[in-house]
């Protein structure tokens, strides 16, 4: 199937702009929305440093989240300029009123030599790699750290990845302790300011950035980070703790005043913005800026309590991939806690990346949800697994909507894996079907398919039920290898460093030390670092 396959369908005018065009805007301070609707694969061979990836496959669920104000200006890259056109069109229907297509696509961005760049997260991982050049952020080798941990000399070492990620595997020794709660919790896990402190990762971003934050922070201690993560660990002929959930404890009093006076002493040598709610119910209320709020606790705190205008991303996650919930380009971040630590730890990184970044203390109990568009797919027909099982016995046609990776994993006998920007010779095909069945454990993948089949006059159906549903109901459910050329959604040499390949990984490395070399002036990247 080729590239620049898609749904014929009427589409609404959209604005095509050039390069030159979207360059002012990059620089003009305006509020922008650079949006690549490429699938995953396709966007992390190449893409442009400062475009954010949402799939078209996954549009209409998750534009409203990164690109709340449905004023924003939106420049989309697409395959094509009909698909880009396509897509202004759904975006239309969500209530966005500024949309326009960059002419050429990303075509267009190479002809004019304009860099591009592989990976995802790339922004941040950029920034950190160019933390580590600017600050001469210290790190350990994997080799003479296994040294220290045969003599048991005195060192802690902190993960600073997600919890899951540090429960699945971790260097020998390691405490799982998330990024954001590195300064939170030092006291009450490094007791001697003797004691090196070791700060490790997947890779290099939240390791470099997670020994800088307590470098920042003026912590006694000699910091490093662990050069590589746990992929430089195992790269050395290392092994990895699987399956362990130890992890840092309970708070002590002492510990979390200590954190308060350093976070606040490192709020003001970056001059840090504080706001109260005053502030944040004003910016709120202004229909031309963009204002994000987001609670940067542990998910457990989050979860007993939060704010109802307020996204959870922990601290370090939201420096880690920031392009994963923030879509516009000078808009306002605002960052909340309950007394200031988590959240100035972010934001002073977030300033450094180039955004505006304001702190909220305290968790209000009154705050107004905002709500987001929201997609109509009450046109759509669902039906439940019991329907499925009988309708695939009488000859349904079953497709199967889930990303490739997850296909691979389980779908229901028979079903043809499909991917919503994919679907024209597909759609040729069925014409004369009496019946269209798409599957999804993500219900949203499958409405977002059903929804262009139905375009095309197909008599389709959402089958509304997961794995577990279709196999109570007596659908056969086997997994299964894709062709790798079909797999439009995933990234190879990105992914597959966590499945073993040890190729992966060190492709991986290589990659992110390169970053500042292939950015050139930080300015490029909108960083400030200092």
């Amino acid at each position: 199937m080729s590239a620049d396959s898609q749904i014929e369908t009427p589409l609404a005018h959209a604005t095509l702009i050039d390069i030159d065009t979207l360059q002012q805007w990059l620089d003009d301070g305006a509020e922008l929305a650079f949006v690549d609707i490429r699938e995953e694969g396709l966007f992390g061979e190449d893409h442009p440093l400062l475009a954010i990836n949402v799939p078209y496959s996954l549009l209409e669920t998750e534009l409203p989240s990164r690109v709340p104000r449905l004023g924003t200006r939106i420049v989309l890259l697409a395959e094509h300029d009909r698909h880009g056109q396509h897509a202004a069109q759904l975006l239309g229907q969500l209530g966005y009123s500024i949309v326009h297509v960059l002419g050429g696509g990303l075509q267009a961005w190479q002809h004019a030599g304009l860099a591009t760049f592989q990976g995802i997260n790339v922004p941040s991982k950029a920034f950190a790699e160019c933390v580590e050049h600017s600050l001469h952020t210290p790190a350990i080798a994997p080799d003479a750290l296994q040294r220290l941990i045969i003599d048991e000399a005195d060192y802690v070492l902190l993960d600073s990845r997600t919890l899951e990620e540090y429960q699945r595997f971790h260097v020998p020794t390691a405490k799982g302790v998330p990024s954001a709660e590195l300064l939170y919790r030092f006291d009450d896990l490094v007791t001697s300011p003797d004691t090196l402190v070791v700060v490790s990762c997947a890779g290099r971003t939240r390791g470099i950035v997670g020994a800088q934050t307590l470098i920042n922070a003026g912590v006694p201690n000699k910091v490093v980070a662990l050069a590589g993560g746990t992929q430089g660990w195992r790269l050395a002929g290392l092994s990895t703790v699987n399956n362990d959930s130890t992890r840092y404890s309970g708070l002590s009093a002492g510990a979390r005043q200590q954190a308060i006076q350093r976070a606040h002493a490192l709020a003001a040598r970056h001059a840090l913005k504080f706001i109260d709610e005053q502030t944040l119910s004003r910016w709120q209320a202004d229909a031309e800026r963009t204002t994000y709020v987001f609670d940067v606790r542990s998910r457990e705190e989050f979860a007993h309590s939060h704010r109802a205008d307020a996204r959870h991303v922990a601290g370090g996650q939201l420096v880690q991939a920031l392009d994963l919930w923030v879509g516009t380009r000078n808009a306002r971040i605002v960052l909340n806690d309950e007394d200031g630590v988590r959240a100035i730890t972010t934001a002073h990184w977030l300033q450094q990346l180039g955004w505006e970044a304001s702190v909220l203390i305290g968790i209000a109990a009154n705050a107004m949800p905002r709500p987001l568009p929201q997609a109509d797919w009450s046109g759509l027909e669902h039906i439940n697994a019991q329907t499925a099982a009988q309708w695939l016995s009488e000859g349904a046609v079953a497709l199967s909507a889930d990303r490739s990776g997850d296909f691979q994993q389980a779908h229901p006998q028979g079903a043809q894996w499909v991917n919503r920007s994919r679907l024209q010779a597909l759609a040729a095909q069925l014409q004369g079907a009496e019946r269209v069945l798409v599957f999804a454990e993500a219900l949203e993948l499958a409405r977002g398919v059903a929804r262009e089949l139905s375009q095309a006059g197909l008599p389709v159906y959402v089958v509304n039920a997961g794995v577990r549903d279709w196999q109570a109901a007596g659908i056969e459910v086997v997994d299964g290898p894709l062709e790798d050329g079909l797999r439009v959604d995933y990234l190879f040499w990105l992914h597959d460093r966590h499945e073993g390949n040890t190729q992966a990984s060190a492709a991986y490395i290589a990659w992110e030390e390169d970053l500042p070399r292939q950015i050139g002036d930080h300015v490029n990247g909108r960083f400030r670092i200092k």
